[in-house]
């Protein structure tokens, strides 16, 4: 396994000065963001795919620093109602979808989007129960007539270029947890996995390290993020929190480094949760902890993953 990080932290540097930055904490690995949500401050795939020569520099940067480019990450909504919004973000999935191919990237990271009520609809809607009856309608509906044709062709199209899809289970779109993320996957093709976040899990009140064996070989890249869960608020609210992210006192949860969440036991866990499943890539570092800056809460996320991560292939059962 290797200790990676997604570069949007850094999208303030150019790629080779954010690539020196990254490796003076121990990284092996980058996740880039193309576009949608991420931005592609590091990584143009209009200007990168009609030029070689660029996407060689581009490449051997990372190379050249010891550092392997684990993902392109373009999460977005590619479902939304707003047909304009819609193709957008579906035009930068594609163009991402290219560029791994010729990069020779094998993983590109999305989320699975989330349409409105009808095709009459303004905004996303995200349906979390099932009655009264119209919620189950608009449910069906959603999968049916929308994500599920999308994402069968959508997952052809990148089989046919060699790349596997990683959807973050991602509460707000159709894909937030485990059951529903093998429900796409096998309605629409087995290249569609998961980017494995347990950040997005745990206030959920999913047991990360339970779901990574639930999702065996469905994980193609994995997140790590914690959260913190705020027991004072969520006697009193529950976890569906819609407080600001910098309202830090009332919310029910906020996203930490690793380590300020759940215990090291229950990253341990993940970790041999992974190797039994066989997965043996990157753990992918977003740092997104709003009591730390930057460089310290990389630091210490990069330091913890390090000490638990396993790097060498395990041994054969020598002792029987």
């Amino acid at each position: 396994m290797k200790v990676g990080l997604f570069t949007v932290l850094y999208n303030n540097l150019p790629w080779e000065k954010a690539l020196d930055k990254i490796k003076e904490f121990g990284i092996e690995a980058v996740e880039v963001g193309t576009g949608n949500y991420p931005g592609n401050a590091h990584c143009k795939p209009d200007e990168l795919l009609k030029d070689a020569a660029a996407r060689k520099r581009f490449k051997e940067a990372a190379l050249s620093r010891g550092l392997t480019i684990s993902a392109l990450s373009c999460q977005g909504n590619p479902l939304h109602p707003n047909k304009e919004f819609a193709a957008k973000n579906h035009e930068t999935w594609r163009k991402t979808v290219e560029l791994a191919s010729e990069l020779e990237i094998p993983v590109v990271c999305h989320f699975s989007g989330c349409p409105g009520d009808s095709p009459k609809a303004e905004n996303p809607n995200w349906v979390t129960c099932a009655w009264p009856n119209e919620y189950s309608e608009v449910l069906k509906w959603q999968w049916e007539e929308v994500a599920i044709p999308y994402w069968q062709k959508e997952a052809e199209f990148a089989k046919s270029k060699g790349i596997n899809i990683a959807l973050e289970m991602h509460p707000g779109f159709l894909v937030y947890n485990p059951s529903t993320l093998l429900r796409l996957r096998e309605a629409a093709g087995d290249n569609i996995g998961a980017n494995f976040d347990p950040s997005h899990l745990i206030w959920q009140g999913i047991d990360p390290a339970q779901a990574i064996r639930y999702l065996g070989k469905a994980i193609y890249h994995f997140h790590a993020k914690d959260t913190y869960l705020d027991q004072k608020n969520i006697a009193i609210k529950g976890v569906l929190d819609s407080a600001a992210y910098t309202n830090l006192q009332d919310r029910s949860w906020t996203f930490r480094s690793v380590g300020y969440g759940l215990e090291e036991k229950a990253w341990r866990d993940m970790v041999t949760a992974l190797r039994l499943v066989g997965y043996d890539y990157v753990l992918s570092i977003e740092h997104e902890d709003p009591l730390a800056s930057v460089e310290e809460g990389l630091g210490k996320a990069a330091a913890f993953l390090q000490k638990i991560v396993f790097k060498e292939a395990p041994a054969s059962a020598w002792w029987i």
